[in-house]
């Protein structure tokens, strides 16, 4: 067996350009190491077909060691088990309870709503670029960010008096960290504790109300806890439209050609969505799975207890799967093999459809609005993040 490669993810190269660091491990084997202080090693699927492999195997488990928990008081506990952390029965019988919610008809049924709130915020947009006297605004600020909140507080029907809250809630979960953060998930919990108090005694038109009401008669229903407990991992999971959008538009305005003729003909959203999804997805790896045994991969031994993760910048741009995997191909022929920047298997993004109408509403909107859209003097500004590929700032001039 050839010599497993490593990655170290605090090394700048890495950092500044993950997709050149991960495919070069990608054609070197199967499996990479990845290493990072604090957390020690793990192991990396670097390629397609054994990354779709692993994430259906059940010998590989998301567990509590997966995730890095924030600390919340007492009564907030309760709702720290999210349905990411099941396997077997008990995530079945969650999935099938709210699957019917997260359709993709159900996504395309919501999209005029998510179209009108984009419009909305095209127009809070337009304004601040006025306030500036003309001069360049921050996308991702007035844009990118708010919108994924939006769309959550209209999904689970926030009344607008309180919408205000949720917005220094998302704004917090966008940052990822720091005191905000740490106080924004027990007020995030609280307050969906609240809106589902309120659903139980005013149904709506909300997604809350109808996962409240659709199995209220049946034995087997969703609990208080486990209505909380979606709602408040909504907001967290929620974000990735606004760092899809942000990459994409930078993405674009890079590449003239591709951004001419997206703007020629609409018809090519659906599909150009998919390939920028796959091309500058902000997940640049799963969430750790861990070995219950001891178990091989592409025939490389991995020992109960260790965590693997699979490489979504190394499989997405595998050249056994992709053809020119290192090109922007907003017209690249739609179907399998799809991307993998939902995952794949059991715990495919449950959010993935409504991810998908808000892009496209997003960017459809943006371009249609703003025909000589344009970066800024001064460029994006990217965030050192090694697990997730994503900007600090993206100005631009309208």
């Amino acid at each position: 067996m050839s010599a497993i490669p490593e990655i170290d993810l605090s090394e700048p190269a890495v950092v500044r350009d993950p997709f050149t660091a991960y495919g070069q491990a990608r054609e070197a084997g199967p499996l990479a190491r990845l290493v990072t202080a604090g957390f020690g090693a793990m192991w990396t699927v670097m390629r397609y077909e054994h990354a779709k492999a692993m994430l259906t195997d059940p010998r590989f488990e998301l567990n509590a060691h997966t995730y890095l928990r924030p600390d919340v008081p007492e009564h907030c506990r309760k709702y720290m088990r999210t349905m990411q952390e099941m396997d077997g029965p008990e995530h079945t019988r969650l999935r099938r309870l709210v699957s019917p919610s997260f359709t993709a008809r159900r996504a395309a049924e919501f999209r005029p709503r998510v179209e009108r709130i984009v419009d909305t915020l095209l127009d809070d947009l337009a304004d601040q670029a006025l306030r500036a006297g003309g001069d360049a605004v921050d996308l991702l600020d007035h844009f990118a960010r708010p919108l994924p909140i939006e769309v959550i507080c209209e999904l689970v029907g926030i009344p607008a008096e309180d919408r205000s809250t949720w917005r220094t809630y998302g704004a917090a979960v966008a940052a990822g960290h720091g005191p905000a953060f740490a106080r924004a998930i027990p007020a995030i919990m609280d307050d969906a504790a609240a809106a589902v108090a309120r659903r139980n005694r005013e149904p709506g038109a909300d997604l809350l109300s109808e996962l409240i009401g659709v199995h209220a008669d049946d034995q087997d229903n969703l609990s208080e806890t486990e209505l909380v407990t979606l709602v408040w991992h909504l907001v967290l999971a929620g974000q990735t439209p606004a760092n899809l959008v942000a990459n994409a538009v930078e993405t674009l305005l890079a590449h003239p050609g591709e951004l001419a003729a997206l703007r020629a003909d609409e018809s090519v959203m659906p599909g150009a969505v998919e390939e920028l999804t796959r091309w500058c997805g902000p997940q640049l790896l799963t969430l750790p799975r861990y070995a219950c045994e001891d178990a091989d991969i592409a025939g490389v031994p991995v020992a109960k207890g260790e965590p693997v993760t699979v490489a979504l910048a190394a499989a997405n741009r595998d050249p056994r799967v992709f053809t020119e995997p290192d090109r922007l191909d907003l017209r690249r022929p739609a179907g399998r093999p799809g991307h993998l920047g939902y995952a794949h298997g059991p715990h495919f993004c449950l959010g993935a459809a409504l991810a998908r109408v808000q892009t496209e509403a997003a960017l459809t909107g943006l371009l249609r609005r703003f025909p000589a859209l344009a970066l800024a003097d001064g460029g994006a500004r990217r965030a050192p993040d090694p697990g997730t590929w994503r900007l600090t700032a993206l100005p631009v001039s309208l």
